[in-house]
């Protein structure tokens, strides 16, 4: 058992088979962590084909680094460049890079079965926290648009008795030079079947302006 900790890879040099085995062991850390997140996500095609590909880049990067100290800090230079031309993503999605950037080193370093249990052990923790019920799973996002003419402190009460156990308002701003407010609300739906009827209702009182439903889940977790 105590095997795996052996490295394959030998300080400050590689074979090519070493350096393919290397290569062999990322690329199935990557393709472990993509297949799960597939199951349990709406990751695009394009994001899980770079969760595969980014830890045969790391493992590659840090082999040609290999304990040359000036190298080692231009690549770090590099790799900090990308944070600025990212966008902020989802928790769940920068978690899984993180995981397949630590398989990725862990690979470059020659611990390969290392790397592919530490990928199994934390794909399968993702897959069966997203399966576990949480609080905030009964709460959804409710944005309504109001004209500046209406009261919204009050406007909206008794529909909000007669369809949802619990709400809360989470931001209002004005839009459109003051005539308009949007307000942003976290509320629990008494039952998530009656959203039409729920919508149709407050398009009543808001003048038929924008009104929008979005899942809390999905929509609130970016970083």
């Amino acid at each position: 058992m105590s095997s795996i900790y052996n490295s394959f890879i030998l300080t400050g040099s590689f074979s090519l088979g070493q350096y393919l085995l290397s290569l062999l062991f990322a690329g199935l850390c990557g393709a472990i962590t993509a297949l799960s997140l597939s199951r349990e996500s709406n990751a695009t095609r394009s994001f899980l084909i770079s969760l595969v590909v980014l830890p045969i880049i790391v493992t590659t990067v840090i082999l040609m680094v290999n304990g040359n100290v000036g190298t080692g800090i231009a690549v770090a230079g590099a790799f900090s460049l990308v944070r600025f031309r990212s966008a902020a993503g989802k928790a769940r999605d920068i978690s899984a890079i993180f995981l397949v950037m630590t398989a990725g080193l862990t690979c470059a370093a020659g611990y390969g079965a290392v790397a592919l249990l530490f990928t199994l052990i934390a794909s399968g923790v993702m897959l069966l926290l997203s399966r576990i019920p949480m609080s905030c799973d009964r709460f959804v996002a409710l944005h309504i648009t109001v004209p500046e003419s209406l009261h919204f402190a009050d406007a909206f009460d008794d529909l909000f008795e007669q369809y949802t156990k619990s709400r809360k308002l989470v931001k209002a701003k004005t839009s459109n030079m003051g005539s308009l407010y949007k307000l942003d609300y976290k509320i629990e739906m008494k039952d998530p079947a009656a959203a039409q009827e729920f919508l149709d209702a407050l398009r009543c009182r808001n003048g038929n302006l924008e009104i929008a439903i979005l899942n809390e889940a999905e929509g609130g977790d970016e970083l």
